[in-house]
């Protein structure tokens, strides 16, 4: 096994990441990395054999790990990059701080930062994805980011870095954002509150939120700009066109698209990575013969096939 620099925080061989997904699916990492603060990561990163990929997770909301597992580093942050501080109408969160967590302190602090309340995830994962709902994305707010190169330089960047489009960025390769910082519009705390209350009544009434799954499965086909501004001379939504092709409730071994909303695939208790990514290209070819239409993946896919599954499968 490969020499790994010494750590301050933890450093696993073998870990299982479906344990640290939320659709609980996935094989192991070579290696799982928790970094103690940001020095910890930067010399850890700049010690790495040059060679050896890695791979940054949040919570593991957005994500399908599959079976076969995954060939790098898994960087996870915890307690030492959940921080958020607010300066007047400016919010500083760490990158492992849970959006709801961060649109919650903004609110009681009167700025409006309440659209991440019903994202699941955290902040690393809403910038790299340029996060966004009710027409706001953070893209919007987004002021800087601090993260950390592949070599393990500290750096700083800008929206024109980033170069946000929707539901994606140009995060460069091996770069791990440890902190954001943005800029909201001043609101009531109370008001504020209210808003995101009736947010979270309008997703629990429409979104399988009891069931293990991982947001939006597919981004919707047509709606949005390439920044990821709302285009009102357009309303296709994913879900609209799965319904269409038939493929509400479709099941594949434990994986399911959800009969409460299309888009949504879930994990019933027993689904494997590759019944849960084999049915969404089901669904996605049912979407295509149905109205010439191909859905993109919104969750991310990652790692490797199981060595069992037959690659004729």
């Amino acid at each position: 096994m490969t020499d790994m620099p010494e750590v301050r925080g933890k450093l696993i061989p073998g870990k299982a990441l479906s344990e640290l997904t939320w659709l609980r699916v996935g094989g192991p990492a070579d290696w799982l990395f928790m970094p103690a603060d940001v020095e910890d990561l930067a010399q850890f990163l700049a010690a790495l054999d040059p060679g050896i990929p890695v791979f940054p997770i949040g919570v593991g909301s957005n994500l399908i790990v599959r079976d076969g597992g995954i060939r790098a580093v898994v960087i996870r942050m915890g307690r030492g990059f959940n921080a958020i501080e607010i300066e007047g109408a400016r919010v500083r969160a760490g990158a492992a701080a849970l959006d709801a967590h961060v649109a919650r302190k903004a609110a009681e602090a009167g700025t409006d930062l309440t659209f991440l309340r019903t994202i699941p995830g955290s902040i690393g994962g809403a910038v790299r994805m340029n996060a966004g709902c009710y027409s706001s994305y953070v893209a919007d707010v987004f002021v800087e980011a601090r993260a950390v190169t592949r070599e393990g330089e500290i750096i700083t960047l800008t929206a024109e870095d980033l170069n946000f489009r929707y539901r994606q960025t140009d995060l460069p390769e091996g770069c791990v954002i440890v902190e954001a910082t943005f800029e909201g519009d001043a609101g009531d705390p109370e008001t504020l509150a209210a808003r995101m209350e009736e947010q979270l009544r309008k997703r629990d009434e429409t979104q399988p939120t009891k069931d293990r799954s991982a947001g939006s499965t597919f981004r919707n086909p047509a709606g949005f700009s390439s920044t990821g501004q709302a285009d009102d001379t357009h309303d296709l939504k994913a879900w609209k066109v799965i319904d269409e092709a038939g493929m509400r409730g479709a099941t594949r071994g434990g994986a399911q698209m959800s009969e409460k909303h299309s888009n949504f695939l879930i994990n019933t208790g027993q689904a494997t990575a590759d019944d849960l990514e084999s049915l969404g290209e089901e669904v996605r070819k049912k979407v295509y013969d149905s109205s010439g239409i191909t859905l993109e993946w919104e969750i991310m896919r990652v790692g490797e096939q199981s060595p069992e599954k037959d690659p004729d499968d």
